[in-house]
């Protein structure tokens, strides 16, 4: 079988660098580089992608090898159906290692169409390393080395504001550009660049926050033969994706301009605030999922597609979601049912296994951010207690005790929280063992006894989850604390 390349596939059209993108992972090649070839295809957009390695040690040579191609296998469920499709990704036009080549990286800064810089550096890619210096080939940090880029561009083009960049960073921090710009900035000062760089880089680039989201599960080595198989081309790249796609940015008409996604059925929303939409995809997405995790392990399933399929905890999710989480969220209900049973395709993805055991790390944290400003929004909303919620956070404290009968539970968090759970397991006395839960403000920034009727509540939950098992426990609990929910 012949190995992919530009000469073997026939695609000869050489294509303009518009995009810089730092990073050459599997996320990126399954999701901006898919994006920006529906543009090329939809759009005739015209985009070619020069790939940055942002560490000193990466995919780059693999990716030349190829001639910046790979396949793209997307798979997943919509409204019931099974999708399947594969696409040739072929708009990356080079990838360079800024160790090995420094100067072939400082030259993609006088491209004459560069337009964008891409990238994803992982969470800790975007930080300021006091030690990186303008002189260094490349500094370490990804901020550092933009700036480098942009100073490099600034100088050449004598900082004409048409050959200003736009920056979009998709990092999973909030806020991720602002961020970005923050430490680029930082540099400006500690290397005394010019003012008129400064004034450049603010008035004529700009920076836009970002929210992604698709499940990548990227090079699929135990399904690698099924994969070949459908290929008549052998491809050292294969990278496999969910069919879901988001991609929220913060803009302007300007930015729609530059980026018409509008002409595309790719779901790319530029809007003015993204962070509705960051709230929407923590609350419901990340929120059942940690939601879940400790009730449906201890009915005794294995995995997400498990629980929203079995009868019993696929109604649990569901009344979460569609009953309590999405009444505390301000935004267009049709929307917000829209995307829920999105989310609840995607967790009946037959293609990707997804453990519970696997969301489990730091289940207390995540339950504060993700699914704690739910339950106390309802509250607020509908003075009464979401009976899922409760329930859900009950099955949480009990999670925690890290047994359940007689098998280990996956708890995986830091030893000081793993200390108090022992601690307080080692009591019976469930009333004791929800208030010293609740009260504990390390854990939840708040006193949540005082929250009208959840202490009562837990406790009878905890009682009801010993005694009878969670699909029993559930059912009584919901008789015995429908008086507590209603006079909260």
């Amino acid at each position: 079988m012949e190995k992919l390349n530009r000469v073997s596939s026939g695609l000869s059209e050489k294509l303009p660098i518009k995009i810089v993108q730092f990073g050459e992972g599997n996320f990126l090649r399954a999701f901006v580089e898919y994006a920006f070839q529906k543009l090329n295809q939809e759009a005739d957009f015209n985009a070619g992608i020069a790939v940055v390695q942002p560490i000193d040690r990466g995919l780059v040579n693999m990716i030349n090898a190829q001639d910046g191609l790979y396949t793209l296998f997307m798979k997943g469920v919509k409204k019931g159906e099974e999708i399947q499709e594969k696409e040739l990704i072929s708009n990356i036009v080079k990838a360079i290692d800024p160790y090995a080549s420094f100067q072939e990286y400082l030259a993609l800064a006088r491209e004459e169409e560069l337009a964008f810089i891409i990238s994803n550096t992982t969470e800790a890619g975007i930080e300021y390393i006091e030690s990186d210096q303008l002189s260094m080939q490349p500094p370490v940090s990804f901020p550092a080395k933009l700036t480098v880029l942009l100073y490099e561009r600034f100088k050449h083009f004598k900082g004409a504001a048409d050959k200003a960049l736009t920056i979009i960073p998709c990092e999973l921090i909030n806020y991720n550009s602002d961020t970005l710009k923050e430490i680029i900035l930082k540099y400006c000062a500690d290397w005394k660049l010019e003012n008129e760089f400064v004034f450049w880089l603010t008035a004529s680039c700009s920076f836009h926050n970002t929210l992604v989201d698709r499940i990548v599960p990227g090079y699929p080595k135990d399904q690698i033969e099924e994969y070949n198989s459908q290929l008549d081309y052998k491809d050292d790249l294969i990278v496999s994706a969910e069919s879901f796609f988001l991609w929220v940015i913060e803009g302007d008409d300007k930015l729609k301009a530059k980026l018409p996604f509008g002409k595309t059925a790719l779901d790319v929303k530029i809007v003015a605030d993204m962070q509705p939409y960051r709230t929407r995809k923590v609350r419901i997405l990340n929120g059942v999922h940690t939601a879940m995790v400790p009730f449906s392990m201890l009915y005794g399933n294995e995995t997400v597609k498990e629980t929203v399929d079995n009868a019993f905890t696929g109604d649990f999710v569901n009344k979460a979601v569609f009953e309590e989480i999405n009444e505390t969220l301000n935004m267009d209900k049709a929307e917000l049912v829209s995307f829920s049973e999105e989310i609840l395709d995607r967790f009946r993805n037959p293609f990707i296994k997804h453990l519970l055991s696997s969301i489990a790390l730091n289940s207390i944290s995540k339950f504060k951010v993700r699914v704690l400003p739910s339950l106390t929004g309802y509250v607020d909303i509908h003075q009464k207690l979401p009976v899922h919620l409760t329930f859900a956070f009950a099955a949480l404290i009990r999670f925690y005790k890290g047994s359940w009968k007689g098998g280990v539970l996956p708890i995986n968090d830091s030893e000081d929280i793993v200390s108090f759970f022992e601690s307080l397991w080692k009591s019976d006395d469930y009333e004791k063992i929800a208030r010293l839960t609740l009260q504990n403000t390390s854990f939840w920034d708040e006193d949540l006894t005082l929250v009208p009727g959840l202490t009562k509540a837990i406790t009878v939950a905890l009682e009801e989850i010993d005694a009878n098992g969670i699909e029993n426990g559930f059912t009584n609990f919901q008789k015995q604390i429908n008086n507590v929910t209603q006079k909260v």
